[in-house]
């Protein structure tokens, strides 16, 4: 690098900040405040909320913004920095970030500076689908347990801020960081994780990536830098987890929801077991233990214990965790059918995984395709009563179906597609809102999709139930 000062062990210089989301502002925040020049680049103000304020913020630092500046500025831009930071979502062929690597600039994410500005355990979490409920899970596992724990990263606040609360606040705090494929991605130096966690990997964000195995390559970068010491842990069920686990550097433990998976965190008749057979917890403590629900708490206890959880702390707080909201969520049961939110299903996979769970259902599917197959969906054909597509991917959704008989209404939006999921549910069936697709159609995000469900469910269905 040219123009670089090395103070205390931390390269200062000239650094271009790509993206003023929540994110972007913490790196400024950081690097400026150790004296490294920032500029930030925001191709998008009018799509980026709070703006304003976060541009006032940056400013206030001492940064300089530039605003939709094209390919040749941020080329330009690029070429006069020693460190190029993208905020997750900035695609890789973004030009200042193409001519950096061209360049040999170093292109680092959030997390990774993160990583070198702290000596506190991280606990990483990553995969396709569970990734907030494990996270979330270990902290409370931590916290059930006496151990000050700050939960992080894509579930929130920056990894880049949760470690200088660790460092001035809370020194034995361990810091439990959701981390995606974007993150990951530009993880290439100093992300080295004291645990982490990678869950099943199957298809997802390939029009960000570009092709399933970078998908893949992304997601095995939280335990590339691991030593012999760390503790990697994987879903022994998943082919592609288990390939990474058998070349990671790290000490590997396996979940598995097979009882003869021996070796691995697992679940034997009415327990969840250690990886020798002794119990950890009976089954019937958790508040909710589908399928699925089972993997994510073994994960989480596995992880949770190498960093200082008792046992009798992990096993409190899985007595004690709530559903995520707008993950199989329960809305409310009417005329002998229940409704349930699970619009955080943005793939096929983790929709398949929520329908595997109930043995008749009424799926409401649709919104934005990723670049993601959908026809995996018919796989779950048997349990259908019928499947009422919404949004853009209508279409594709209709036709993930076309030969297996199940019945498909297309409908405009979710207005419809409620009136129509109550018009084709029987009693004893499970209305559920598993999208398999992005929300970005029609609603900022699966959260605001989720509660317009929740608000159609309300109207339509229970307050005319509860008027009878």
């Amino acid at each position: 690098m040219t123009g670089v000062v090395r103070t205390g062990g931390t390269e200062r210089g000239r650094a271009l900040v790509i993206g003023l989301g929540e994110t972007g502002v913490a790196v400024v925040r950081t690097l400026a405040g150790e004296g490294w020049h920032v500029t930030v680049v925001e191709d998008a103000p009018s799509g980026t909320p709070r703006y304003a304020e976060r541009a006032h913020e940056v400013r206030v630092l001492g940064a300089e913004l530039v605003e939709t500046p094209g390919g040749a500025r941020a080329r330009e831009l690029a070429a006069g920095v020693d460190l190029v930071v993208p905020s997750p979502l900035v695609r890789p062929a973004h030009p200042a970030i193409a001519a950096a690597e061209a360049l040999g600039i170093a292109v680092r994410s959030e997390i990774d500076l993160a990583a070198e500005r702290t000596t506190a355990p991280i606990v990483a979490v990553t995969g396709t689908n569970g990734k907030t409920t494990v996270t979330t899970m270990v902290a409370a596992m931590l916290d059930a347990s006496g151990v000050p724990a700050i939960a992080a990263g894509n579930i929130g606040r920056p990894l880049i801020d949760a470690v200088a609360d660790a460092t001035v606040a809370v020194e034995s705090a361990v810091i439990v960081a959701e981390v995606s494929s974007f993150q990951l991605a530009f993880a290439r130096e100093a992300f080295r994780p004291r645990v982490a966690v990678l869950l099943a990997i199957t298809p997802d964000h390939l029009d960000w990536h570009g092709s399933f195995d970078d998908y893949v390559a992304a997601k095995a970068r939280v335990a590339a830098r691991q030593a012999g010491d760390d503790l990697l842990v994987f879903d022994a069920d998943d082919a592609r987890a288990a390939a990474i686990a058998a070349r990671a550097p790290a000490r590997r433990v396996g979940v598995s929801a097979r009882a003869e998976a021996d070796g691995c965190f697992r679940v034997i008749g009415d327990d969840l077991v250690f990886p020798d057979g002794r119990p950890l917890a009976p089954v019937a403590v958790m508040v909710r233990a589908l399928a699925h629900d089972r993997t994510n708490a073994l994960a989480a206890a596995a992880a949770a214990l190498d960093v200082g959880a008792r046992l009798d702390g992990t096993v409190a707080a899985l007595g004690a965790y709530a559903t995520m909201p707008h993950r199989v969520a329960l809305v409310g049961e009417a005329s002998g059918v229940r409704w349930y939110d699970d619009s955080k299903a943005t793939n096929p996979d983790a929709t398949r995984s929520a329908v595997s769970s109930f043995d008749s259902v009424v799926l409401l599917a649709g919104g934005r395709n990723k670049g993601l197959d959908l026809s995996v969906l018919a796989a779950e054909a048997p349990r259908m009563r019928a499947v009422v597509a919404f949004g853009e991917a209508a279409p594709e959704i209709a036709a993930a179906f076309a030969r297996s008989g199940t019945r498909v209404e297309r409908v405009a939006g979710m207005h419809e597609a409620v009136g129509a999921a109550r018009r084709l549910a029987r009693r004893g069936d499970a209305v559920l809102l598993s999208p398999a697709c992005a929300s970005f159609d029609a609603y900022p995000g699966y959260a605001a999709r989720g509660d317009d469900f929740v608000r159609e469910v309300h109207q339509q269905v229970m307050e005319e139930a509860t008027s009878r």
